[in-house]
């Protein structure tokens, strides 16, 4: 009998997923909510904007390794198991976040600073490249048959936890402290708190079971081994679809979520501290959106829910932003993310379920790994600095709608070539044949 038959309560999986999974995002929410004090303590400039920019553009650095590490942990956790790549994982980012929270900044080492800070947030993008793909697998594979959909949700729901944890921390330190205390120490006081949490996620996780899928996958196909071209060759459309898909949901996450706080601040004016509480509200609604929409994606399957969340996102935005621009306001803004968190929990919700069972169980990380991390360092990693260079550039604050507008037509056409995930019994009895084939 595997080990995922007979001891782990499903519950926990899921917790363990859950929460090493809300850490590997916490820290990078935490920096992009506080980049504009990260900018002027470790990259000083002459213009405050130029300084930005650079802070954001470290914050797209570590997404050039994502794809890296997502192929790299991909593999791994393909040939080793999901728990291993996992517990690996979840060491490489606590590693990250003590680096970023303990570093000295330009004053006191000069260049030696924003070098910290760099390589923090490659190490960073190596582990977080795992991360989804490993986790989103683990879920998958642990669930029944008939609650894929919500097990899966509950991997966007841990990014939610860390976005919701972010901001909270963030609209705490804004408020409680003064500019001259933020500058000085309390800046490091969320990426510590985000510190504390890995032993306990690394606990969690040494605690798991694998998975019975991966288990009778990796029997049935037992001296076989499959390379990253392979992968390629044999999944090409199940690698274009998760990615057409993926571009869309990381594009809206980093526009609407992560750098929302700095834009309302620095375009709109609003008080950082209040952006920080509407955000708190709205991604609280996302959070609780996201399993329900994962668990009617069980009932009426992956594509309807997907398409239509994506589609209302799609109509919604550009009128939201204009509104909001023409008469900046706390109530204004509260109400577009209201509801564009709600259109994007209800895409989010079945949408890991749905580009994992593009894959079969034995190159699952790898393939999913590998699409997600080049659409999300290619359109999500640099949204920030996009958004803020295209805001300066057309001279607009409605301008991060566009950036948003572009990336939703690309997924509404590749949620149209989505395939509906075939049930898992059905990889199951492949499996034992093959099995079955090789004892003969």
């Amino acid at each position: 009998m595997h080990a995922s038959q007979s001891g782990t309560p499903r519950s926990r999986q899921v917790t363990a997923a859950v929460i090493g999974n809300a850490l590997e995002w916490y820290d990078f929410i935490v920096y992009g909510f506080l980049s504009s004090i990260i900018a002027r303590l470790f990259f000083p400039s002459d213009s405050e904007y130029t300084s930005l920019l650079m802070a954001l553009a470290t914050f797209g650095v570590g997404f050039f390794m994502r794809p890296v590490g997502g192929v790299l942990l991909g593999l791994y956790a393909d040939r080793k198991g999901r728990k291993a790549a996992m517990q690996l994982i979840i060491l490489l980012m606590t590693l990250a976040i003590a680096m970023i929270a303990f570093a000295p900044d330009y004053a006191a080492i000069g260049l030696g600073a924003p070098l910290l800070i760099v390589v923090a947030r490659m190490l960073q993008g190596f582990a977080t490249g795992g991360e989804y793909a490993s986790a989103t697998a683990f879920l998958v594979e642990s669930a029944p048959d008939n609650r894929r959909g919500l097990y899966g949700a509950w991997q966007l729901f841990g990014q939610c936890l860390a976005v919701f944890a972010g901001a909270g921390m963030g609209a705490l330190v804004t408020h409680m402290l003064t500019p001259e205390a933020l500058d000085s120490w309390g800046w490091r006081v969320p990426f510590i708190l985000g510190l504390l949490i890995g032993p306990v996620g690394l606990w969690m996780r040494r605690h798991m079971e694998e998975t019975e899928a991966f288990l009778d996958a990796r029997e049935a196909h037992k001296g076989e081994s499959f390379s990253l071209m392979q992968v390629l060759r044999e999944h090409r459309r199940a690698v274009l679809v998760t990615m057409g898909s993926t571009i869309s949901g990381t594009v809206s996450f980093y526009v609407v979520l992560v750098n929302m706080p700095t834009f309302a601040h620095k375009q709109l004016g609003l008080p950082l501290d209040q952006v920080f509480m509407v955000q708190m509200l709205a991604v609280a609604l996302m959070t609780v959106i996201i399993p329900l929409a994962g668990a009617l994606s069980d009932r009426i399957g992956r594509r309807p829910v997907l398409f239509a969340g994506t589609l209302a996102f799609f109509l919604l935005v550009y009128p939201l932003f204009s509104w909001v621009a023409q008469a900046p306001s706390i109530e204004r803004l509260l109400v577009m993310q209201l509801l564009l968190c709600t259109m994007i929990g209800v895409s989010y919700g079945p949408a890991p379920t749905a580009v994992a069972e593009q894959f079969p169980t034995r190159v699952r990380s790898t393939g999913l790994a590998l699409a997600y991390n080049v659409a999300v360092m290619l359109f999500g990693g640099f949204a920030p600095f996009i958004v803020t260079w295209l805001t300066q550039a057309a001279g607009t604050p409605v301008a991060p709608a566009f950036y948003v507008l572009f990336a939703s037509l690309i997924g509404l056409t590749a949620i149209g070539f989505l395939r509906e995930g075939a049930p898992a019994a059905l990889e199951k009895r492949r499996n034992l044949l093959a099995t079955s084939a090789r004892s003969l």
